[in-house]
């Protein structure tokens, strides 16, 4: 396979996801602010989950520009990825209408780490296929960023069932620790 068509394939569900986000979320009842007050967890959720679809689309793009070759294998982890992404709208809008709740909060975290690691797993692939010692291999490195967020992730989970806030907080910082794009890869596309 072509890699354009598995980038062309992902952009559309990137797209469709961001598109049954935003329809998750309803027309207020009233026409004065404390309507819009109701709905502001809701957005708030909103605006975090579309920041990390924004970021995977970003690093993904990256990620896929420095791929030689499609094979089956790496086809397979990019549809793992987009079956964790699918999931942000249903976590998203649990997360949003039960604000500062345990289970809701865990599962948001849950489907977070998910998508990292399913991130991590395309990336390993990928690396795989262009060689232990290619470029793209010396650049990924340590992925101190993906460690952090895995740890972060992972904590929010734990930490959703006594400080659901605190669960929160962990899952912004890692967006914005992610919300420069990554890099590394771009010398590699260069290449």
């Amino acid at each position: 396979m072509e890699k354009n068509r598995l980038e062309a394939f992902s952009d559309g569900v990137i797209a469709i996801i961001l598109t049954i986000m935003v329809l998750e979320m309803k027309v207020p009842h009233g026409d004065d602010l404390s309507a819009l007050r109701k709905l502001l967890p809701v957005f708030l959720g909103y605006v975090l989950s579309f920041v990390y679809i924004g970021i995977y689309w970003n690093n993904h793009h990256h990620l896929l520009k420095t791929a030689r070759n499609v094979n089956g294998r790496i086809m397979w982890a990019n549809l793992h990825l987009l079956f964790w992404l699918s999931l942000f709208p249903f976590t998203t809008g649990w997360m949003g209408n039960n604000p500062f709740s345990s289970v809701p909060s865990a599962l948001y975290g849950a489907v977070l780490l998910a998508a990292a690691l399913a991130y991590k797993l395309l990336q390993h692939l990928i690396v795989v296929d262009r060689g232990p010692h290619s470029k793209l291999a010396s650049v990924i490195g340590r992925d101190v960023k993906g460690l952090i967020s895995t740890i972060c992730y992972a904590s929010g989970i734990g930490v959703s069932f006594f400080l659901p806030w605190l669960a929160g907080c962990l899952y912004v910082a890692v967006a914005l620790i992610w919300l420069v794009p990554d890099r590394r890869l771009e010398s590699v596309i260069e290449e």
